[in-house]
């Protein structure tokens, strides 16, 4: 019998992929069975293309840069990726692109070690806040004051406050606001040192503090509309992505958020476009002219309606009226952010976060080795398994969990093969990879009957889930042909009584809409794994 499971996050170079994949425009109930790379292009024109890979908030900006292609009849076209994965390019030297655009100048720090970039300067700045219920937050005396990082973790120590955040590993929101945790809670006064993350108390402070994670999210924009599509107190994000979410919620008469700014703790986002030099003077050229709107007075107007704060941080008069005070957003205070760390402390921290300090995984693999799988699709879920339950593998790129994390394993066909299950990131990882060598493949595909059997297993086992960050993950290369239905699926996700995403991978000739429908129920997403099964596993593993 042959079973795998799959938990790749590939971080390449430095932790795994983006804030993308970050694939941040789909909402929890869509489809997200597109690529990672989006591309929007203005055409029309017979002339040159600058093409910029950007991270996915900068997707709000589509406005003022189509105003730019359209002034100028030029073509603008851009890719979104994480602000990790456009690190990880750099890193590599290889990079088919004009101009890059992430979520933080961190990632070009990191990431130019060729030297490849210039031009470089910040397009806007925003914040990364807790955004919390009013009330909750009056609750917790966070309402018109300082809050410290410390306040935040006693919160959370109570039971009081639990929220959602992307992961450190995945998306430059929840990297920032990582690094600005732990910034505050270091003794050193000079920024984050090595010395600071091997103290026992730091340690046991951050972890405490990400006990508090209810939901991770491997994008900033999906974690606000899984955020408005659940029932949660607060969240992790950009005061940009706050803003919007109070718009939605106001128009639906909901309690809107106010914003907390851990004040020995903030993160600022700023958004650096860079030019990629590869000595072409007329592209050269184009990008500055780019640039020069992008922070022209015009252009930095249209970003400051989108909820972003100006290049300068600041915001004029006539746009004052997005940025609410009784949401707790004080433009007339200075922005104070911490102090980041050297490359070599932050990749550190990075790994401690995936390996030690965030919160245990729980992830239940349903794999597919019904007959359509054999060969091919058998020999790529092979590859993906050797780079997750082999430790040596999983370690090289940052897809190593903690020694709390548990994995199983549920293969099926027509029929559930059982589970198979490891604790911890050891020798029962890797004994888990060999059993998976083991199931056959052959016979129909009765996939809801699998992903029932999966939530009963987490049921019978009575496993304490909210000490976790769980997840099932469905891999599929066929439609259902069982006798159970989606119906049958929803009465025993109602059952397990807890807030356990489904997601899907798409693979083979696996039917979208079927996935879409199980994702849905549990407020998740589907991953397209048909032209890259590892990636898809590396995106879907921020999300847990």
């Amino acid at each position: 019998m042959k079973r795998k499971s799959l938990l790749c996050l590939l971080l390449m170079a430095l932790l795994l992929v983006a804030c993308h994949g970050d694939n941040e425009d789909s909402a929890p109930e869509e489809r997200a069975s597109r690529p990672s790379n989006k591309t929007f292009s203005v055409e029309g024109y017979d002339s040159d293309t600058l093409k910029i890979v950007a991270g996915s908030e900068n997707k709000m900006l589509e406005p003022v840069i189509e105003s730019f292609a359209k002034k100028n009849k030029v073509n603008i076209q851009i890719d979104y990726l994480g602000s990790l994965d456009i690190m990880a390019q750099l890193q590599s030297g290889e990079l088919d692109y004009d101009a890059v655009w992430p979520a933080s100048s961190i990632w070009l720090t990191l990431g130019d070690k060729h030297r490849l970039l210039k031009h470089t300067e910040t397009t806007s700045i925003t914040p990364v806040v807790f955004g919390i219920k009013r009330s909750l937050a009056e609750e917790l005396g966070f309402v018109g004051r300082d809050v410290t990082t410390s306040e935040i973790i006693r919160a959370i120590e109570s039971g009081k406050l639990k929220f959602c955040m992307t992961s450190a590993t995945q998306s430059n929101s929840g990297a920032s606001a990582y690094l600005g945790f732990l910034s505050a809670l270091s003794s050193s006064k000079d920024g984050l040192t090595s010395q600071d993350l091997a103290d026992p108390a730091l340690q046991n402070q951050i972890t405490s503090l990400l006990k508090g994670v209810e939901r991770s999210s491997g994008s900033s924009n999906w974690l606000m509309d899984l955020f408005l599509a659940g029932d949660y107190d607060a969240m992790v994000n950009y005061e940009t992505l706050i803003i919007q979410t109070n718009e939605r919620l106001e128009k639906e008469g909901k309690e809107p958020l106010y914003c907390v700014y851990p004040v020995d703790g903030l993160s600022l986002s700023d958004s650096p476009l860079a030019y990629v030099d590869k000595g072409d003077a007329e592209k050269e050229k184009l990008f500055l002219d780019f640039q020069k709107y992008i922070l022209s007075d015009k252009a930095q107007d249209g970003i400051e309606k989108t909820g972003k704060r100006s290049a300068y941080g600041t915001v004029r008069e006539e746009n004052k009226k997005i940025y609410k005070k009784e949401w707790g957003i004080d433009l007339d205070r200075v922005l104070s952010p911490v102090r980041l760390p050297k490359a070599d402390v932050i990749m550190e921290a990075l790994k401690l976060y995936q390996g030690q300090f965030k919160k245990p995984a729980l992830t239940v693999y349903v794999l597919d080795y019904s007959g359509s799988m054999y060969g091919k699709g058998e020999a790529q879920m092979n590859r993906a398994l050797e780079q997750v339950l082999i430790p040596e593998n999983a370690a090289k790129n940052l897809l190593l969990g903690t020694d709390k994390d548990k994995t199983v394993l549920v293969p099926f066909s027509d029929t559930v093969y059982g589970f198979d299950s490891a604790d911890g990131n050891g020798d029962a990882l890797k004994a888990l990879y060999e059993k998976s060598q083991g199931y056959e493949i052959g016979g129909g595909t009765s996939m809801y009957e699998a992903i029932i059997y999966a939530l009963d297993h987490l049921k019978k086992e009575g496993i304490a889930i909210e000490n976790y960050s769980p997840a099932v993950v469905v891999l599929t290369d066929g439609m259902a042909n069982g006798m159970a239905t989606i119906d049958d699926l929803q009465v025993a996700y109602d059952a397990l009584g807890e807030d356990v995403p489904i997601f899907g991978i798409l693979f083979g000739a696996a039917d979208p809409e079927e996935l879409d429908q199980v994702a849905k129920l549990s407020r998740a997403r589907v991953f397209d794994g048909r032209e890259n099964l590892v990636e898809a596993f590396q995106q879907v593993k921020g999300y847990n």
